[in-house]
């Protein structure tokens, strides 16, 4: 079993779209015709997040759609965490950030041996990006 993708439904998908380009590093990708407005960013050739514009006429105020019979609340999803293999991308990040001036936080967690860094590029939507301590020497 493996991640096949996260999908994540947002008022305004372009702001998702530059952090997860130009921030995270993904690649915008190939997008069936879905019939709504989206994007499809690609890791490694796998599509992994599907940003779908939130537009439907059928969402009330409280957060809740009647799509599907069903209410879903909005948004959709805690945090999408994206792992760092090494070092030198842990500071390409870092610096990506701090050029943008996107706040951040970092934590580390003694017990597993991982620093967190936790940012939020729409409101709604965290980020957390994690390196294995050991790569940071």
């Amino acid at each position: 079993m493996r991640l096949d993708h996260i999908t994540i439904v947002a008022a305004d998908c372009s702001a998702l779209r530059r952090f997860f380009v130009e921030v995270a590093g993904l690649t915008e990708g190939a997008r069936p015709p879905l019939g709504s407005a989206g994007h499809w960013l690609y890791l490694g050739g796998q599509a992994l997040l599907h940003l779908i514009e939130r537009g439907d006429p059928a969402t009330r105020g409280d957060g809740t759609s009647s799509i599907n019979s069903g209410a879903l609340w909005l948004p959709r999803i805690d945090h999408l965490a994206l792992r760092i293999d090494d070092g030198p991308q842990w500071q390409a990040l870092l610096q990506r950030l701090q050029a943008r001036q996107l706040p951040y936080h970092v934590t580390t967690i003694e017990a597993l041996q991982e620093r967190q860094l936790f940012v939020r590029p729409a409101p709604g939507v965290t980020v957390e990006f994690v390196i294995a301590a050991h790569h940071l020497v």
